[in-house]
């Protein structure tokens, strides 16, 4: 049985996204895969090319036509602007990357269709991962929503933001699962569950691409990074992998199924290692099980530069050897290092690389060309008035506001401090994000309009009666003190009757490259956090930061506290509609916050062991645990407050067994107990309580977002079957086993209704 055939209310989990939605028909996989067949133009294609030609078709490089803006990438084998023309109009290139504007677009796409011999149309793609112009939260933000309808929309928009500026493809969305925040791409992902990850992994597939692939707006998604990226060692970037079969199966890979169902038809290469063997030359992941056991029909591209690093990593002798073993390995692309260009015809005539395994890999390329109807079209998405018409448009500031205030996460309302009233009180706003405006938009977002960005200050003012009554003071930098900073802090609290905090990372600290081995807030905030929690001033506490983060002294004490990541164009707003209680929170957290920087990696989602720690017990000797915390989160996976309460009960089972080929209904009430309407994410979690493999002492299966009025209930049912059940086990093979599993009907990981059914046997 699949392990994907799991439902929720009657939906599949393969069609969860768009059932959930309410887009029904947008379940793209088959008409995808049916798109990437064999066709006769193709055939003909690849019988003319030569192995030049051949090589330029699986080169991509950086879209120098039209630069892109920010250091994206190292500065490796860059071309000028006519260098990629005249090698366009050779035929010698087929993919341009990270240039955007219609202009630009216009002069590759011509020199490439009306200029070469064959007339074979560019691939133009990007870096789109949570925005173009008009940005939305950081995919780790938006993740927090538990709202995969949210992450359709806010992908769909983005696609028909960047294909007006000239795009057709978008290096997204990541789906690595990640449990070390350390790391520093822990900003681009859904955070550390699998079935969050591929619940998400499919909206943002079927949102970048649409309902038609050869649509204008259509944009070509890809899963990445193929695979365990997430599992770097020590969370350093680009570091090695060691992880076992069933870990690689059960965790990292099940959200690059996900894609690929939903209907992704390109993957990226991973930069690390597996085992010893890196993923850009890894045939027993890109050809055995990506291509033979999963059926990808689909373009593999390597990561910038990643066949090149193959010689960096000590696997090939040199870059010819690196450009034979990535394609022996099934990369299709080889992304800006050039190695294909330069190699590849070489390694045909003297034998090293079969012509047949390159006109594999032109087929692929070239039928992905076709899908999405660049033939017919070749200047489709290359379109001024669709620039002007699609560029940060109302609905899209909208709905950056909408989904800033859908992602932030209520950690702490002692005393219910918040909402903030809109009117009478004097406010200081203090800290370094203020009102700042570098770093609202967050990582990977170098197409964004910082000229549309709005800072918690103005967002703030907006919200506030009378705008007067807000002070702002910076305080201090992100990761320096400012003379007198924290002087002119403590006077602006003391002089107001609530201090709102903004503290936490820079966005430079978060995304590729950016691993850090203290998570906690940098120590010029904290000190400016003592120095203006000593006034006494009620502190609402606002976190910025791509990643779980610790939180320590005055920050953790504070009795209001908001998680509100890096959030995009409309932060301001976002957060403001939060504060003042417009907006009345539902985000839970998709990353555990842990109470020490030195529990990386931790996920809730952990296998017990032989010596457990008691929850409700002090005696913690010859136990899991370290010596100075227990094994647990300060704040947990799923958690999060609303300014209403809610409660769980009368959880039953439609029966007390699930037979082998049944399945089993779970229903409970939520009620709203609170004055004011909210949402509550209604989560269940099961627990294998024996199995031939230990099991995790909780796995989330399903969730719901459920918006209540006060003092109203609803019953709420999920489905389980087998194949929600089973694991990676025996023989190397999906299984699951009869015996008792333990399921909760919860708010959060680690609490919730419990009850128990056994899976009787076939």
């Amino acid at each position: 049985m699949d392990r994907r055939v799991a439902s929720l209310e009657g939906i599949s989990r393969r069609g969860l996204v768009a059932g959930a939605a309410g887009l029904a028909g947008l379940a793209v996989a088959g008409k995808a895969a049916a798109q990437v067949r064999g066709s006769q133009r193709v055939e003909a294609l690849i019988a003319q090319m030569t192995i030049d030609e051949k090589a330029g078709q699986l080169s991509c490089y950086a879209d120098m036509i039209r630069p892109p803006v920010g250091d994206m990438n190292p500065a490796v084998n860059l071309r000028n602007t006519q260098q990629l023309l005249a090698e366009t109009r050779a035929g010698k290139i087929g993919t341009l990357m990270n240039g955007v504007g219609v202009e630009g677009a216009l002069l590759a796409q011509t020199a490439a269709v009306e200029h070469s011999r064959l007339g074979i149309p560019l691939l133009l793609a990007a870096d789109v991962i949570h925005g173009f112009k008009t940005v939305y939260p950081i995919p780790l933000a938006e993740a927090a929503s538990f709202d995969p309808p949210l992450a359709y929309r806010t992908a769909r928009a983005a696609a028909q933001e960047a294909t007006a500026h000239g795009l057709h493809w978008t290096f997204a969305p990541m789906v690595d699962v990640a449990r070390d925040e350390r790391w520093g791409r822990v900003a681009e992902g859904s955070g550390e569950d699998v079935f969050l990850g591929e619940a998400l992994a499919q909206a943002r597939v079927r949102g970048f691409q649409g309902p038609d692939l050869k649509a204008a707006d259509s944009m070509l998604a890809c899963a990445k990074h193929f695979a365990a990226y997430g599992a770097v060692a020590a969370g350093m970037d680009y570091n090695t992998v060691e992880i076992s079969e069933a870990t690689l199966r059960e965790v990292h890979l099940p959200p690059f199924q996900a894609a690929f169902e939903a209907g992704c038809l390109t993957a990226m290469s991973a930069f690390n290692d597996i085992n010893g063997v890196p993923a850009t030359a890894n045939k027993r992941l890109l050809t055995d099980l990506l291509r033979t056991e999963w059926g990808f029909k689909g373009v593999v591209i390597s990561d910038y530069t990643a066949d090149q690093e193959l010689v960096a990593h000590g696997y090939a002798a040199d870059d010819r050897d690196a450009a034979r073993l990535a394609i022996l390995a099934g990369v299709d692309i080889s992304m800006q290092s050039g190695l294909y260009s330069r190699y590849l015809p070489e390694l045909v005539k003297s034998g090293a690389v079969p012509m047949a395994v390159v006109d594999q890999a032109v087929r692929r390329v070239l039928m992905l060309k076709e899908a999405i109807g660049l033939f017919e079209q070749p200047f489709r998405s290359i379109d001024p008035k669709a620039q002007a018409a699609r560029t940060a448009t109302p609905a899209m500031r909208a709905l950056s506001r909408e989904a800033g205030a859908r992602s932030i996460v209520l950690l702490k309302n002692d005393g219910n401090l918040l909402p903030l009233p809109r009117a009478g009180k004097r406010i200081a706003l203090i800290g370094p994000f203020a009102d700042d405006r570098d770093n609202i938009l967050g990582p990977w977002a170098f197409f964004g309009d910082k000229s549309l960005g709005v800072d918690l200050a103005t967002g703030f003012r907006q919200a506030m009666a009378d705008p007067n009554l807000l002070q702002t003071v910076k305080g201090s930098d992100v990761e320096a003190s400012i003379p007198g900073g924290i002087e002119a802090a403590v006077a602006a609290a003391r002089a107001a009757n609530i201090v709102v905090l903004a503290v936490g990372e820079g966005q430079n600290m978060s995304g590729e490259a950016q691993s850090r081995t203290d998570i906690g807030i940098p120590r010029p905030q904290m000190m400016l956090a003592e120095a203006v929690a000593a006034v006494g001033r009620p502190t609402v506490v606002l976190l910025r930061h791509g990643r779980a983060l610790v939180l320590d002294g005055a920050v953790k004490n504070a009795p209001a506290i908001l998680a509100t990541w890096f959030l995009g164009t409309e932060t301001g707003h976002a957060v403001a509609d939060v504060v003042f209680g417009a907006v009345n929170p539902s985000g839970r957290l998709p990353v555990s916050f842990p109470y020490e920087s030195g529990q990386q990696p931790y996920a809730y989602n952990h296998r017990t062991t032989g010596r457990p720690a008691p929850a409700d017990s002090e005696i913690q000797e010859y136990k899991a645990r370290w010596r100075t915390v227990k094994n647990e989160a300060l704040y947990p996976f799923g958690y999060g407050l609303a300014y209403t309460t809610f409660a769980l009960s009368n959880l039953k089972l439609s029966s007390p067994t699930l037979g082998w080929n049944d399945k089993l209904q779970v229903s409970a009430r939520v009620t709203n107990t609170g004055r004011r309407e909210g949402v509550h994410v209604v989560q269940l979690y099961t627990r294998d309580r024996v199995a031939s493999r230990t099991r995790p002492v909780r796995e989330l299966k399903r969730f719901l977002r459920v918006s209540l009025k006060p003092g109203e209930s609803r019953d709420v049912v999920f489905e389980l079957e087998r194949g929600s059940l089973t694991f990676f086990g025996e023989g190397d093979r999906w299984i699951a086993e009869p015996g008792v599993f333990d399921v909760w009907v919860a708010s959060s990981s680690v609490d919730g209704l419990n009850a128990q059914f056994t899976l009787l046997g076939a």
